[in-house]
């Protein structure tokens, strides 16, 4: 806002970027997800984290340069290309590193360790970005994400599938040409891009239990209200009662640290008695009325108070990634992850392109009536659908996977 519309509080123009640039991006992971889930089963999460670890520096490094408009555009151009390989994939090859090397029962535990670890990651940010200058605050991210690629490339372990204890078999086996002969009858590997999943591959593995399907489209509907939040809620708050960055930053303050004590000391201690299926549908419920709080929001302390709201809503994204977890095999852990990612993108191709309009309508004086929280309201309805959705899922069990998948094989 500060490059395209300086001085004011409302800027529709920003608004239609962000919400163009989040599509792009949507369209990108969707595709891209799957793909890279799948060859890091072939060849290590290491190898696969290098990528996008390493493209995610770019963009910063040039608002670190300037923040001019045309040095915006440049990074505007950068950061929707580098995205599609980038946003989502780090998140997705950590699950699966995970998963690789924590048993079942402690999956659900172990994934909101890390989302906790990941949001303490995030306070610790947002509190670096309120005493920085803007200028600075690009300059250190260039510099710590340097330092992350290396601190990874010399310190993490690789991991690969571990093949002394397969659950199922790949749900993607490898045909009998996989391996082709030349004139010297040498056995040849065939290329890499043989081992892409095709479209028919991923509807396979949706089908591959009635569980996954359904986590599945819980990602949807919950990723579809994540990236109309996401859309919307700096220009709600801007506009509505004049949030400035630094109250912006405060508020992303407060309930980050609120999410990383919740997942890091409470959802450990309620996985085992409650269960993961449980944990998911109450952490939809508690965000439902956090967004219905948020669109009927009267006063600025109001989105400060509803942040304590965040020690429960942090419950869902982990658990269903440990059932999404429990429905594969070891050796189709990325597959799984990559292909959730890529379901949880194509909700944010559509969700700008549903709250943006909506947001930037209820924002302006052409509203057809007066409730500026209307887009906040709608992202509730679609929680709404996610928690109802859930409830049909309950605790994840690995009792249908084997046949499925190897039903899923045979097609």
């Amino acid at each position: 806002m500060s490059a395209l519309c300086p001085g004011t509080d409302e800027c529709s123009l920003a608004i239609y970027l962000s919400g163009f640039q989040q599509a792009v991006m949507g369209v990108g992971t969707a595709l891209m997800m799957p793909l890279i889930g799948n060859l890091s089963d072939q060849y290590g999460r290491k190898s696969l984290l290098t990528l996008p670890m390493t493209f995610s520096i770019i963009p910063f490094a040039v608002l670190a340069c300037s923040r001019t408009t045309n040095y915006f555009y440049a990074y505007f151009v950068l950061k929707t290309l580098t995205a599609m390989i980038c946003e989502g994939s780090l998140n997705c090859l950590a699950l699966a590193y995970l998963a690789d090397n924590i048993s079942d029962s402690q999956r659900a535990s172990a994934f909101g360790i890390l989302s906790g670890i990941s949001s303490g990651a995030f306070v610790c940010a947002t509190l670096a970005a309120r005493f920085l200058s803007t200028g600075s605050t690009f300059q250190v991210a260039t510099f710590v994400s340097m330092l992350a690629v290396v601190y990874m490339r010399i310190f993490l372990e690789e991991s690969l599938p571990n093949q002394d204890d397969i659950m199922t078999e790949p749900i993607l086996k490898e045909s009998e040409d996989a391996i082709q002969k030349d004139g010297n009858n040498l056995p040849r590997k065939m290329p890499v891009f043989k081992k892409i999943p095709s479209l028919g591959d991923v509807i396979c593995l949706l089908k591959s239990s009635p569980s996954f399907s359904q986590a599945a489209v819980v990602a949807f509907f919950y990723n579809l209200a994540e990236g109309g939040m996401i859309s919307s809620i700096m220009y709600y708050l801007k506009a509505r009662f004049h949030f400035n960055k630094n109250q912006f930053a405060d508020l992303m303050l407060i309930g980050g640290t609120v999410a990383t004590a919740s997942q890091l000391f409470i959802m450990p201690l309620l996985v085992s008695p409650i269960g993961d299926g449980k944990l998911l549908s109450l952490g939809l419920l508690v965000s439902c009325i956090h967004a219905i709080l948020y669109s009927l929001a009267w006063s600025p302390w109001v989105p400060y108070a509803i942040t304590a709201l965040s020690v429960v809503m942090v419950f869902a994204p982990p658990s269903l990634r440990s059932i999404v977890s429990k429905q594969v095999g070891a050796t189709e852990q990325g597959k799984a992850q990559g292909c959730i990612s890529g379901v949880s993108s194509l909700a944010n191709i559509i969700a700008p392109l549903i709250f943006s309009p909506l947001t930037a309508l209820f924002l302006s004086e052409e509203a057809p009536f007066h409730y500026p929280g209307f887009s906040i309201l709608c992202i509730a309805i679609t929680l709404v659908i996610a928690f109802i959705t859930s409830l049909t899922i309950g605790n994840a069990t690995s009792s249908s996977r084997d046949k499925n998948s190897s039903d899923c094989m045979e097609v």
